[in-house]
């Protein structure tokens, strides 16, 4: 395993390398090239973080673990004239390996696919009709630790799809409050066994449950300090038809802090509260999850590793 990860590790240090051997002088003529001609802005990031401890005659006792976690944040931006196009990809996920190796048990810290795209068309000064879609699923199965056979989650189930049209508040690069009055939001179960469970608020038997309400989504992105980035997002969601006064919330928040050219500190937290959600519960503190009941769901990934900036 250990090999494994030591592979992965050098064959990504290795494509960064050459991806930075582009001069600071060449990145800002692209830049500006793609700003003035073309009215583009591409970028992203890339991180991957490491973690590992290991145990032998530890009187104070320990767990051998080894932890591999790996984020990318895609943008590309399109302004000119009267209108906008923001596009963002980001993805992230990680693996957690506990136990000495004839008895460790691997599991999934995080796992995350969610692509967003708003066009906009400029209504007045920091005003623009605009309309956004969003999608957002996992990777992998997801499983209800320590049961490691239990499927509770996987690729399509959930799967979450918003397509809403309102406007577009843009005061400044690095804030924008979407309000839409008309969004419809979908969820996919599209797993069998989980659909027939009714898991993540569809009907038993089903594989789609529709909404149609109001959204909200706010973004801020900047650098509050030297070297060190703040980017955060809220999603807030209510159904019209089904208990509007219970909104959907999902925020998240990313501080980035720059330690040198490649290596980067990263702390990020999500909140999700969804009130058609049943989230797995230990009613009696035993480590084990025998029930269910309506939670706020709380996420956070705390790494120091290698970074790209692209």
């Amino acid at each position: 395993m250990k090999k494994i990860l030591f592979s992965v590790l050098l064959t990504v240090f290795s494509v960064g390398l050459l991806t930075a051997q582009i001069t600071e002088k060449e990145g800002d003529l692209k830049k500006v090239n793609t700003d003035t001609i073309n009215g583009w802005k591409k970028g992203g990031m890339f991180a991957l973080t490491f973690g590992q401890s290991s145990f032998t005659n530890w009187a104070s006792g320990g767990i051998n673990s080894v932890s591999l976690n790996g984020a990318a944040n895609l943008f590309a931006n399109y302004k000119k004239d009267k209108l906008s196009w923001d596009n963002t990809l980001n993805l992230g996920y990680g693996i957690l390996r506990q136990g000495k190796s004839d008895n460790a048990e691997t599991q999934k810290t995080d796992d995350k696919l969610d692509f967003s795209s708003k066009l906009g068309l400029k209504a007045a000064e920091k005003l623009y009709y605009a309309v956004l879609t969003n999608f957002r699923t996992q990777f992998t199965d997801g499983f209800n630790y320590p049961d490691d056979s239990t499927v509770i989650s996987t690729f399509l189930a959930p799967g979450y799809w918003i397509f809403a049209a309102g406007i577009d508040y843009r005061p400044s690069e690095k804030l924008s409050v979407f309000i839409a009055p008309v969004t419809s939001k979908m969820t996919f179960v599209t797993d069998d066994a989980l659909s027939a469970a009714g898991a993540f608020g569809v009907d038993p038997g089903d594989n789609v449950r529709s909404e149609f309400g109001g959204y909200l989504k706010a973004g801020y992105n900047s650098d509050i300090a030297k070297n060190v980035n703040l980017k955060t997002q809220l999603g807030l969601f209510s159904n019209y038809a089904d208990n509007p006064q219970n909104i959907d919330v999902n925020w998240e928040v990313l501080l980035g802090m720059k330690i040198n050219k490649y290596l980067t500190a990263n702390i990020s937290t999500q909140l999700l509260y969804d009130d058609d959600i049943q989230v797995p519960l230990d009613s009696n503190d035993d480590g084990i999850n025998d029930a269910t009941g309506k939670r706020a769901q709380f996420k956070e990934i705390l790494g120091i590793g290698f970074s790209v900036k692209f």
